[in-house]
């Protein structure tokens, strides 16, 4: 078993005394606070949380466990990732670090090697990692080109009723919205994605055919009581508007499911004020927005022999100012558009803050892979800590935040139900036989 800084009782109801926990992921608990962090006991009884009170305030007969304000969270929430592409870079590796690259070696990966065995093999090497990590919700986007859109999301089904007790899973068919031309495909596709129980989703970009395809999206999520997920704009272009477009689209289609668009790197390449009236029409439309600071700092302004001169990111803080849902993620792991990555969203978070300057506060910052996140998939019950709920926590040593982002909190102790779970990685050696040594 991974090594952990504490061992909490092993018992039906206990005490995680002097906790510091983030109140922008904490329900009806009021105390005062610095930079975000309030101390509190939390009890936990027959596995749910059954009361946050002042520290030092929890019933003397019940066992305990003093964290010495080390930290409390509760499991976190990844809903932009990419499981299907997972680990796949040792038998196939981005030439040159670029979108295209990436795209190009991803394609023939898909077309040389995802069977269902490949797809699920490294699903759950993914999901044990996230696991362990202390994630409890994922949502992945699964290449959607035919045939593999029914190899995969066939797989994923399958995973996630194996799963559902440890992980709540979610999937969006990704594909070129070009492809919708073809309507027989796209008929399929969306009967695949309703029957699976997914999300429509998709690549947006500049054309004059793009508001015809938006239209047809969004006439097919609602006549099917689908949600959309949308990868968008994921360059350094400043021409490219399809978040623009897909705000007009929402609002011109009155549709009245979740839209959630991903990336929007283009956003921060335009002057202020076409940057602005995008934001408000994004706001207008109740569009969710998730950045992916990692891999789009990876990929974004790579150019042979140049050093980047910016970060690939969207206008986090201003989309967040205006009343724009906002979360990171993880995005990939291992494969050609981000080489490394393990889905842990400690990882996420701590490089988040740095890349989007989530600082000078941290007051709220914890929302980012906690609440924020689980609302915009549908979850909001999930990744908060509050009274009623599954006692689902991922404990800390680091008592405030400059330990807590100064380390990767590798002994790190993750409950569930309120008992400890055995924190092991899969050995990479596990994929050898399906990617290479």
């Amino acid at each position: 078993m991974t090594y952990s800084f504490m061992s909490p009782p092993n018992a039906g109801r206990f005490v995680l005394a002097n906790a510091t926990l983030p109140a922008a992921a904490t329900a009806s608990y009021v105390a005062a606070a610095t930079e975000g962090l309030v101390k509190a006991d939390i009890v936990i009884a027959d596995g749910l949380i059954a009361a946050i009170l002042p520290p030092g305030t929890a019933p003397a007969e019940f066992a305990k466990s003093d964290m010495k304000d080390g930290m409390v969270w509760p499991c976190f929430a990844d809903i932009h990732t990419h499981l299907d592409k997972g680990h796949i870079w040792p038998r196939k590796r981005n030439p040159n670090g670029t979108f295209m690259g990436a795209l190009e070696a991803v394609g023939r990966d898909r077309e040389a090697n995802w069977s269902a065995a490949d797809v699920r093999k490294r699903m759950e090497f993914s999901l044990r990692s996230a696991y362990a990590h202390g994630t409890g919700l994922i949502r992945t986007h699964l290449d959607s080109l035919a045939p593999q859109h029914r190899i995969s999301f066939e797989v994923f089904a399958e995973i996630r009723e194996e799963w559902k007790d440890k992980i709540a899973l979610q999937a969006v068919a990704l594909f070129p919205l070009d492809n919708m031309a073809d309507d027989a495909f796209f008929a399929d596709l969306v009967g695949v994605v309703k029957d699976k129980g997914g999300l429509l989703g998709g690549v947006t970009k500049m054309g004059p055919s793009l508001d015809w395809q938006l239209d047809t999206l969004l006439r097919a999520a609602a006549e099917n009581g689908l949600d959309i997920d949308l990868h968008v704009d994921e360059t350094d272009d400043p021409g490219a508007e399809t978040l623009k477009a897909i705000a007009e689209a929402a609002l011109r289609n009155r549709f009245e499911g979740k839209v959630t668009a991903g990336h929007c790197c283009s956003l921060a390449r335009q002057d202020d004020d076409t940057a602005q009236r995008t934001v408000e029409l994004v706001y207008k439309a109740g569009i969710s927005i998730i950045s992916l600071p990692m891999c789009n700092m990876y990929l974004q302004d790579r150019y042979p022999d140049r050093t980047p001169r910016w970060r690939g990111v969207t206008l986090f803080k201003e989309l967040a100012a205006a009343g724009v849902e906002t979360a990171v993620s993880s995005d990939n792991t291992r494969d050609p558009f981000y080489a490394y990555g393990d889905l842990d969203p400690v990882e996420v978070f701590r490089e988040a803050v740095r890349i989007l300057h989530l600082d000078h506060p941290l007051d709220t910052a914890a929302r980012v892979v906690t609440t924020s996140p689980a609302k915009i998939a549908g979850r909001p019950q999930m990744s908060r800590i509050a009274v009623g709920s599954p006692a689902d926590l991922v404990l800390f040593s680091a008592r405030r935040w400059s330990e807590f982002l100064s380390r990767p909190q590798s002994d790190r102790v993750v409950l569930r139900r309120g008992k400890v779970i055995d924190r092991s990685l899969p050995d990479y050696r596990e994929l050898d036989s399906v990617v290479g040594a």
